[in-house]
């Protein structure tokens, strides 16, 4: 098991995790940051006794002890650093989703195929107990043919407004339904999705300037005729308890289903002194649905929860090269599609072919 290092590229919130996760782990002997705010990279630094901090993405890549490569910069800015990495044939994982153009997307596909590095995305859910039991079942064969899966995610129109300020193009389907398009064509492994049907309201949103849906279903067919309906609305009210994702998904089989219920209202915090908001830094709520956090929760002295459990998974992989079920970058570009698929499809109230 060979000793790695480890680049994050990106200081923020999701790159603060992959870094202190990185830290702590016991194959990682080097670390370097990367943020284009140099006090975002030294303060982080600081926080998880990093070797290296620098606004320089290149020069955390192409550090001779870095090995690996995080990045966690903001979706619409992905390919350069995702690029840079691969082009130094140094393993990447890059968080969801691989971007937000086809463009982007095939440039980084592209430079995977020619200079033969590893890459995978950061599809947390994947990671989480309740998702990968799902899969285990679906691999055992005890649900037969997929038919069909009945989904859909809320969450409160404070946390979207977050998600703006990170990245201003993003929108409810390519930044967060983005994960449920990824879990279907997982659960339907060998089927390709060929079809897509949506409708969108725009009403809350709109009003405060962002061109982006308040609700939006859409409807996809596969080629071997399994329909799956997936919904999202992130307009809920402000102080609505979920501090992210809650979620609900069904699949019906022909000889069994499996209902996974991820709204979390069985972990339930009510609290008169007020608890911070996971999410939107200068929120304070009463009443939480504790375990709806997207990403990894803080508590007893470590980090737990999807992100967790990926980055460490990712980490043991780069030590031991066990697999690993992290969606690969072909499944992540199909992903990509389907979701600009289903946006343009509400935008127009067309049906949208997707190619094969």
């Amino acid at each position: 098991m060979t000793p790695i290092g480890i680049a994050v590229i990106g200081s923020g919130r999701i790159g603060t995790l992959r870094a202190s996760l990185s830290a702590a782990h016991p194959g990682v002997n080097f670390l370097a940051v990367s943020d284009r705010a140099q006090h975002k990279a030294d303060i982080l630094a600081q926080r998880v006794g990093a070797n290296l901090a620098t606004t320089d993405n290149l020069a955390a890549i192409n550090h001779p002890s870095v090995s690996a490569v995080f990045v966690s910069t903001p979706e619409h800015d992905h390919r350069e650093a995702v690029v840079q990495a691969l082009e130094a044939g140094k393993p990447v994982f890059v968080e969801k989703p691989l971007s937000f153009s086809l463009a982007d997307g095939d440039a980084i596909v592209e430079a995977a195929k020619r200079t033969g590095t590893e890459i995978r995305v950061g599809y947390s859910r994947r990671h989480e107990r309740r998702w990968m039991l799902a899969k285990e079942q679906i691999l055992q064969g005890r649900l037969g043919e997929i038919l069909g899966i009945q989904q859909r995610v809320y969450n409160a129109r404070a946390q979207f407004l977050e998600i703006l300020k990170r990245a201003p193009t993003a929108t409810a389907v390519n930044d967060v339904l983005t994960y449920y398009v990824d879990m279907a064509c997982w659960y339907l492994e060998g089927h390709r999705p060929v079809e897509v049907v949506a409708r969108e309201q725009k009403r809350v949103f709109k009003s405060m300037g962002y061109d982006v849906g308040d609700v939006t279903w859409a409807l996809l067919t596969f080629d071997n005729g399994a329909v799956v309906n997936l919904g999202i609305s992130y307009v809920l009210p402000a102080k609505y308890p979920a501090v992210g994702q809650s979620a609900r998904f069904e699949i019906i089989g022909t000889e069994g289903v499996i209902l996974l219920d991820a709204d979390n209202k069985d972990s339930l915090l009510y609290t008169e002194r007020g608890a911070p908001h996971t999410y939107v830094p200068d929120h304070t709520i009463s009443l939480m649905f504790m375990q709806t956090t997207s990403a990894a929760d803080f508590a007893v002295g470590d980090y737990w929860g999807a992100v967790a459990s990926e980055t460490r998974s990712w980490l043991d992989h780069l030590m031991t090269g066990r697999a690993v079920p992290h969606t690969t970058l072909e499944e992540a570009r199909r992903t990509l599609a389907v979701t600009l698929a289903i946006e343009e499809a509400a935008r127009t109230g067309k049906t949208i072919k997707l190619e094969g």
